[in-house]
């Protein structure tokens, strides 16, 4: 593995994984295109490094890389518009290549050139996309399109998130398709006059596909305007790729519950707070079939180890009863993210990720089975969900829901991220794109009296809606049995953005 070396950094401590690494795949449409390395980690409590702004020292991550990242794929021979105007495979593609993206000016979607940031290849069941002027394109069904009517996967029924439209005939998509010119950076791309779908139908096979991370978030395939990926720069703490790595290789720690029993009774082990959910959710779709948090959990219930999870999904709630017993015997609290309960924007940002109003239902749970639930308010993005009436909004709805908290966080855009989001807001929101860079010129984190501002709202309207003020039954020490017996409302798996 090409991870074998791969040491913390104290440099005398043993390599993180075992050399017993067991490459697994599954024969089933959500995990297609994946491999799972199954290791046997070193260690499973995990010091936070020292110049970390965490408010903790110890984390356990069971997986690394996530299932629910997006990946969006292509045939190796799509033809990809160049910024000199000449076009090149998308097989042939290398990081650091200059290709055109596309910005929305006005009313206008204009060519830009933009850098090849990431190249990868997967392999996934693929379709076949014709439309009338002749243009074929070859896609993964969760590959996206720009159409007159926004972003279009090309397949929907059990490959994009449920309520999510694919492409249809009629549909028409935006560019210029086989008449791809040479454009010039600046200018318009020209009305779709012939690019309706006509049909879009599976291949019966999966295929080689590839994928690029651009700086607009876009860029041309065949003519048409095609999403993109984003890169997830900590998988590269792994010496894994970025981009098709995160989604595709993804880190079974299969020996994380019995080695955090034997990690929890040590000597030198004082009992410090354990925090999860900080690098990738544990709750992710993995998790489903792995089942590695009820060992985790049973492990620090039987330590009487302090814990907290931060988690966006809700299959948190297979573990309530784990949860339940361990809060009757250490402190054990949760937090769900919900930056905002405006519906649209969500769609637009987090679209595969479960609903505001179904995280907060979580924390709804949560609360009334005596487990401490409070809600990361995260991420508020500035001059679209941070106005007095939407704050209001969000909190008002996160006092409804029980929470015993709420923690505001204002976006902050690491590399990475930051290509991503700035690329998704030249296209949706460009008159705030030269007010981000102003509010982000310094670096990833807004100014401090930005934050301050927020803050200071958040928790006067805190205060008015009485959150904090009403806490979780703990002192119910039956709550464990009658979470237990109770039903468990259905599971919608985590798609972390």
């Amino acid at each position: 593995m090409r991870w074998d070396g791969l040491r913390h950094e104290d440099a005398e401590q043993a390599a993180l994984f075992g050399t017993d690494v067991a490459v697994r795949t599954f024969d089933t449409p959500e995990f297609a295109g994946m491999e799972f390395y199954e290791v046997r980690a070193r260690s499973i409590i995990n010091r936070v490094p020292s110049a970390s702004r965490m408010p903790f020292r110890w984390t356990i991550n069971p997986y690394r890389g996530c299932t629910h990242a997006c990946t969006y794929c292509l045939a190796g021979d799509t033809q990809i518009l160049m910024a000199d105007g000449q076009t090149r495979a998308l097989q042939d593609l290398q990081t650091g290549d200059a290709v055109f993206g596309t910005r929305r000016d006005a009313d206008r979607r204009r060519y830009v050139p933009t850098t090849v940031f990431a190249h990868w290849a997967t392999r996934k069941p693929a379709y076949r996309i014709v439309l009338v002027d002749g243009t074929v394109l070859t896609a993964s069904g969760d590959h996206q399109f720009l159409t007159d009517r926004g972003w279009r996967y090309v397949r929907g029924r059990g490959v994009i998130p449920i309520g999510r439209p694919g492409l249809e005939p009629g549909v028409p998509l935006v560019g210029s398709g086989r008449r791809m010119g040479q454009p010039v950076p600046g200018m318009a791309i020209p009305p779709q006059e012939r690019l309706e779908v006509v049909s879009v139908e599976p291949t019966g096979r999966v295929e080689r596909l590839y994928d690029i991370t651009t700086g607009t978030g876009d860029f041309v395939a065949n003519g048409v305007v095609s999403h993109n990926c984003f890169a997830r720069n900590t998988h590269t703490y792994l010496d894994l790729d970025a981009g098709r790595d995160f989604d595709s290789r993804i880190v079974v720690k299969v020996n994380a519950p019995e080695l955090l029993r034997r990690e929890l009774v040590r000597p030198t082990w004082t009992g410090e707070h354990i925090a999860m959910g900080t690098n990738t959710d544990p709750y992710q779709r993995a998790e489903g079939r792995y089942r590695l948090m009820r060992g985790v959990l049973g492990a620090l219930r039987d330590a009487r180890n302090p814990f907290s999870i931060l988690t966006k999904g809700t299959l948190i709630l297979r573990d309530l009863d784990l949860l339940v017993a361990a809060a009757v015997v250490t402190d054990v609290s949760v937090n769900v993210s919900v930056g905002s309960v405006d519906t649209g924007l969500w769609r637009q940002v987090e679209p595969g990720t479960p609903s505001p109003r179904a995280r907060l239902g979580v924390c709804r749970r949560l609360t009334d089975a005596g487990i401490g639930c409070g809600v990361l308010m995260a991420p508020i993005l500035p001059y679209l969900t941070d106005s007095a009436a939407q704050l209001d909004r969000t909190v008002r709805a996160i006092a409804d829901a029980g929470a015993t908290g709420v923690t505001p966080l204002v976006l902050h855009l690491r590399s990475g991220a930051r290509e991503w989001f700035l690329a998704w807001l030249a296209r949706e929101h460009p008159e705030l794109v030269e007010r981000y860079d102003g509010l982000y010129a310094r670096g990833a984190y807004a100014p401090r009296a930005y934050q301050d501002e927020i803050g200071g709202r958040v928790r006067e309207l805190a205060a008015r809606y009485g959150i904090g003020t009403r806490s979780p039954a703990r002192s119910r020490r039956v709550p464990a049995v009658e979470a237990a017996a109770s039903p468990t409302p259905p599971v919608e798996q985590l798609r972390l953005l």
